[in-house]
């Protein structure tokens, strides 16, 4: 029996958002909103957006022994997270400075802080909680030796949890760490980065279609993982596996702002991959779960109830 359907390594940040006319060019200054404070971070996103649809969740992340890390723990206990894993101290809170504009799209800067001390020596710690879920989630907001360790951590007791893993902001992955990805969750900034060369040109494929989602997953594919997901924004996202691929067509919203879309995403999805559901099915809801997330302000507070996902 599993304690947790999903249990997310990852970062806690606090958002400080300034709304803008338009995001300015290097060497500009813009003039924008009032500062707007928001519980953010990918892992703590995930965790949240999770938990809000029903999941039993918990939380490995580090905040600091100040304002900010007291908010992000009220936040996931409010939504229903376990955050016995949320160690405090070490250094300051992680914070993410974003720029939005009026078609919601957003610039965003992380200073790491807490985020930058959950080590290693964390993970090792944190042994019987990897054990206790049926998915655990992982990005690369934390050290990237403390996400590979936990990879392996959790791979290590028999055939252990699945392992669902965004690498963003993008690094290269160690090849097991790759291969436990199922799936490993990208958009197209990450598989661009992800398949170029050391000199950062484009990885030359020799397969028709490189440029395009499904010539990235089939590149990716071949990197290791067990499967890929491509997420698309307004378009939905593309899945593919040993089986084939699939694209999962958007749904049609309004969009206010896209802040933590991706995370909505991808929570939603790994809480369906830890019910029994198949990557396509998984993936059709968390595509209506971030749709819904980008009809509101904000990440976590934008993220929906069962009874707020956009309907099929």
């Amino acid at each position: 029996m599993y304690d947790y359907d999903l249990l997310v390594v990852g970062s806690a940040n606090a958002d400080l958002v300034v709304r803008v006319d338009r995001r300015p060019a290097a060497g500009e200054t813009v003039l924008g909103s009032d500062l707007a404070v928001h519980p953010g971070g990918k892992g703590a996103n995930q965790a949240v957006a999770a938990a809000r649809l029903g999941a039993r969740t918990a939380l490995l992340a580090r905040v600091g022994d100040d304002a900010y890390g007291r908010m992000l723990l009220d936040s996931q206990r409010a939504a229903g997270v376990d955050t016995v894993g949320v160690l405090v101290g070490g250094a300051p809170t992680g914070v993410a400075v974003i720029t939005v504009d009026p078609a919601g799209d957003n610039s965003i800067v992380v200073s790491p802080g807490a985020n930058a001390r959950l080590s290693p020596g964390d993970a090792r710690a944190a042994s019987g909680l990897l054990a206790a879920a049926r998915v655990v989630s992982f990005q690369l907001e934390i050290p990237l030796e403390t996400v590979a360790t936990a990879v392996r951590a959790a791979r290590a007791s028999g055939s252990g949890p699945r392992v669902v893993l965004n690498p963003s902001p993008p690094a290269a992955l160690p090849s097991d760490v790759l291969a436990a990805c199922d799936p490993l969750v990208v958009n197209e900034h990450e598989a661009r980065a992800l398949l170029a060369d050391p000199a950062g040109r484009p990885a030359r494929t020799g397969r028709r279609g490189a440029g395009t989602p499904a010539g990235w997953a089939a590149a990716l594919l071949a990197r290791g993982p067990r499967s890929v997901a491509v997420t698309l924004g307004a378009a939905g996202a593309l899945v593919a596996d040993r089986h084939g691929a699939a694209h999962i067509p958007g749904v049609p919203v309004a969009a206010v702002d896209t802040t933590g879309a991706g995370d909505a995403f991808t929570g939603a999805l790994a809480w369906r991959l830890a019910l029994g559901e198949g990557l396509r099915e998984a993936a059709r809801f968390a595509v209506r779960v971030g749709a819904a997330a980008v009809t509101r302000h904000g990440a976590q507070a934008s993220y929906p109830t069962p009874a707020e996902v956009v309907p099929p």
